[in-house]
């Protein structure tokens, strides 16, 4: 089975198809990925319901349906956040641009630091403030209603103290403004006129989470504006970005006040996330 998968998947070019091959297995089964492993080496059978679930799945990745979208779940640092149609799936490299928002709200000295996550999507980055800075205190604000249907869900599952927000980042919580430590977000930063070349982007992730106009900023100038009302002085902001945009960010948010803009890169050394301090 896994090897017909495997053969399935690799000739539809999905990146990785023995990973995902064994990870739908995982996911039928309700098993870890190891425990796979092992049945395959040591000969374990599947139910006929479960072969064919497991096929019929197969077939969906290979017609690039997402892979979290196919289980449910998609991890994010120590957490798994439930996923789906109509949210953007958190990426991998999202979890470097976390910790640089965990550590800067840990280091405050507030007994009871706020922190905001200006377009949160599932929430992965608000859960993960939330849960790694437990004395925190988070709100995660999200314009569209089919992705705050996951956010709140995800909220519940994990038992974090997140507040949910529907709105616009652009005029979010006023009642916050000047006593917010830590402003974080992943905005739409993809310029209109490229798109995405991998098609479980380009088809299944919200075009409001990936789109932000002529030049992929139209949402970073709304964003820098209300993050610099919500913060303390001394605040930090960090915001993800594509990896040729972080000195038009850096420019960007110096014109509007900001001080001390600095870009990060993600663990392949491409420019990934910029911080800057009210």
């Amino acid at each position: 089975m896994l090897a017909e998968g495997r053969r399935i998947l690799d000739a539809a070019g999905v990146p990785t198809p023995a990973v995902d091959a064994e990870l739908l297995l995982a996911h039928v089964l309700r098993i870890g990925r190891g425990e796979v492993a092992v049945k395959a080496i040591t000969g374990g059978t599947v139910s006929e319901a479960d072969a064919s679930s497991f096929q019929d799945l197969v077939v969906r990745r290979a017609g690039r349906e997402p892979l979290q979208h196919l289980t449910g779940l998609a991890p994010f640092r120590s957490l798994e956040l439930h996923v789906g149609p109509g949210v953007f799936v958190p990426r991998p490299e999202t979890e470097g641009v976390a910790q640089i928002a965990i550590d800067a709200l840990a280091a405050r000295a507030e007994a009871e630091p706020i922190a905001v996550d200006l377009g949160t999507g599932s929430g992965a980055l608000a859960l993960a403030l939330a849960t790694e800075v437990p004395r925190s205190r988070v709100y995660a604000v999200e314009l569209s209603p089919e992705a705050a249907v996951w956010t709140r869900q995800n909220i519940e599952s994990t038992g974090a103290r997140v507040s949910l927000v529907e709105g616009d980042l652009g005029d979010a919580l006023p009642e916050l403004d000047g006593t917010v430590s830590v402003v974080v977000s992943n905005p739409p930063y993809i310029p209109v006129g490229m798109v995405p070349r991998d098609p479980e982007v380009r088809l299944h992730d919200p075009a409001l989470a990936l789109y932000g106009g002529a030049d992929g900023l139209d949402v970073v100038r709304r964003l820098s504006r209300r993050a610099h009302a919500l913060l303390v002085p001394g605040g930090t902001l960090v915001v993800e970005h594509g990896d040729e945009q972080g000195r038009a960010i850096r420019e960007l948010l110096t014109a509007d006040g900001w001080r001390g803009a600095a870009t990060h890169p993600d663990l392949t050394r491409r420019d990934r996330a910029t911080t800057a301090l009210r």
